[in-house]
């Protein structure tokens, strides 16, 4: 008997936390600005031909030709995205990067060979993946400009590499 009084007393109080509680959710979910994740930058969209992009000289170790366009990010912080662009016949020579590099060919004809593995040619559209470090060489085997795309999960570097890449 006495647990029903005891309950009968904590009732009321326990309704009101629950109306409490609902109503505060009621409030919050009625604003758009607190369901809405927070956005901390805006959409961005870029073409291989945009006149806006601005192209400069790729690293020093890449010899006349070759250059480079920042997309989004940027190139000394990490997660930079660039479009890499060379002329149809240019040879990139032997090198590697600090970071893991993700990289689609938009324009042309690529051959890519990482060391240890056999020579690739991408096509545009086509996908390969970087691990650090990794030396590896490219040649753009197009007669028109080979256009990359390429994801740095670090900062954006080329080191020259002087070895063997078979």
């Amino acid at each position: 008997m006495r647990t029903t009084s005891s309950m009968a007393r904590l009732a009321p109080a326990l309704a009101m936390f629950v109306l409490a509680g609902c109503t505060e959710s009621a409030d919050q979910s009625a604003s758009p600005e607190a369901s809405a994740p927070p956005q901390a930058e805006a959409p961005l969209t870029r073409l291989v031909q945009d006149p806006e992009l601005q192209w400069g000289a790729c690293p020093d170790i890449f010899p006349a030709g070759c250059e480079i366009t920042v997309l989004h990010g940027d190139s000394a912080r990490p997660n930079a995205d660039v479009f890499l662009r060379v002329p149809g016949g240019y040879q990139l020579p032997p090198h590697s990067h600090t970071s893991v590099e993700r990289m689609i060919l938009v324009v042309g004809e690529l051959n890519v060979q990482y060391q240890g593995a056999p020579a690739t040619l991408l096509t545009a559209g086509e996908y390969a993946y970087g691990p650090a470090g990794l030396p590896h060489v490219a040649n753009c085997a197009s007669t028109e400009a080979c256009t990359l795309f390429i994801a740095f999960e670090g900062p954006v570097d080329a080191l020259p590499f002087e070895g063997s890449i078979e």
